[in-house]
């Protein structure tokens, strides 16, 4: 299947002769509406099946209002965070993810750049992500060490370079001007290292055409491929696509030929990576069911009986509180941000079962500041990325919540 291209709105300006600083758009609210009618519209002239329900529709009116003020009290406290050179605070080598993460939230909620409250933070938060970008093309603050470091910048390199290149790809059509030129140029240089990346050489076959850490560690025991940073990656082309940077399908394409090899039909579960023996690096999550079928929707793979298997597993394993988490491996806000897409993904009763109980457990955790904590569980202290810090996870959490708004281009069903 291929990809949706999608129009930017900065282009369809530009065609229009538009020569102000600031693009105008309708409200958010208005433009959901007006797009879904159009979705019914279409539906009946071609005699397809009219759109699926739009996904507030299963929240209470009360309940709606809940997730409402608590995304928005949520950005309220980041945007007090936001240092002078538009970074959001974390460690350095989770930089510029975390701001590129931080900047999405505010996009879900349906803040733009240069317009509104949040206006002038969100372009200080793109302007240091593209000052993160390296001559070769990589999104990293901190200068990724020769060889593998857990949790070092050669661990999480690979993961800024994906978010910060959704993250750009996600604004394109809301920046102008010198700006608009920069995301352009930043983009371009992104995606040619994402491919040089997916294209090296793999000490196992069955790992071609995914992505792991920027510095492999050519060990028997340890997958050159994972599910993980594969699913970022493929996020960070749909929305290039979408806004018409050039992608090719085969990219896509031998992606998903890993993608799909991380499937085990016989448990109903995406694995977080293979390798040559078949009993390497398998464990499955929560998190890992979920980043599945996202990556299939992002291939536009959708209603496929993968997809609708992996949606029964995790209709089977709903969010029962917070901290909760399936898997030695699983984290309680990754899990969650990736659940509550790949609901949106699947809709129907999918949604209904699997968004009501994860945005309780989720706001449940909210603190009165509007901020949530770090991860929590057993373990953890050990690992960076559980001392990220709460930036990260509230940006997480914000973006757990809003697929209800179905704001985000590159998720949008």
């Amino acid at each position: 299947m291929t990809l949706r291209r999608k129009q930017s709105g900065r282009e369809g300006a530009e065609r229009a002769g538009e020569k102000s600083n600031k693009t105008w758009s309708w409200p958010p609210a208005l433009l959901a509406a007006l797009l879904f009618l159009a979705a019914a519209a279409g539906a009946a002239e071609d005699g397809a099946a009219p759109p699926a329900r739009p996904l507030a529709d299963v929240l209470s009116a009360q309940v709606r209002r809940q997730v409402e003020e608590s995304v928005d009290r949520g950005l309220a406290w980041m945007a007090g965070r936001q240092a002078a050179n538009g970074s959001f605070p974390t460690l350095p080598q989770a930089q510029p993810a975390v701001t590129g993460l931080c900047v999405l939230a505010f996009l879900s909620r349906g803040h733009q750049p240069g317009l509104g409250p949040y206006g002038g933070l969100m372009e200080k938060g793109i302007d240091f992500v593209i000052s993160c970008q390296r001559p070769d093309g990589l999104f990293s603050f901190q200068t990724p060490e020769a060889a593998h470091v857990d949790d070092g910048a050669s661990h999480t390199a690979v993961y800024n370079h994906a978010i910060a290149g959704l993250m750009l790809g996600e604004v394109y059509g809301h920046v102008t001007g010198a700006r608009a030129g920069e995301v352009k140029r930043a983009m371009e240089k992104a995606l040619q290292f994402t491919r040089e990346l997916q294209t090296r050489s793999k000490a196992y076959s069955g790992d071609l055409g995914g992505w792991r850490y920027l510095r492999l560690r050519w060990n028997p025991l340890t997958a050159d491929s994972d599910l993980s940073v594969t699913a970022w990656q493929l996020m960070f082309l749909r929305s290039a696509r979408n806004a018409e940077f050039n992608v090719p399908q085969k990219y896509i394409d031998e992606a998903m030929e890993f993608v799909h090899r991380c499937w085990n039909e016989n448990e109903g579960v995406f694995y977080y990576a293979i390798d040559g023996t078949g009993y390497g690096d398998i464990r499955t999550s929560r998190g890992m069911v979920a980043a599945g079928v996202v990556s299939l929707a992002m291939a536009g793979q959708h209603q496929t009986p993968t997809e609708l298997a992996a949606g029964e597993w995790l209709l089977s394993h709903p969010f029962r509180g917070f901290g909760d988490r399936i898997g030695r491996a699983d984290r309680f806000f990754y899990s969650a941000y990736y659940t509550s897409q790949a609901a949106a993904q699947l809709g129907g009763r999918y949604w209904e079962g699997i968004f009501p109980p994860l945005a309780a457990a989720v706001m449940s955790a909210q603190s009165p500041d509007g901020s949530w904590p770090v991860e929590v569980g057993p373990e953890q202290a050990a690992h960076q990325d559980m001392i990220f810090g709460n930036t990260y996870t509230s940006a997480m959490a914000v973006l757990a919540l809003t697929p209800v708004f179905q704001l985000l281009p590159v998720y949008q069903r």
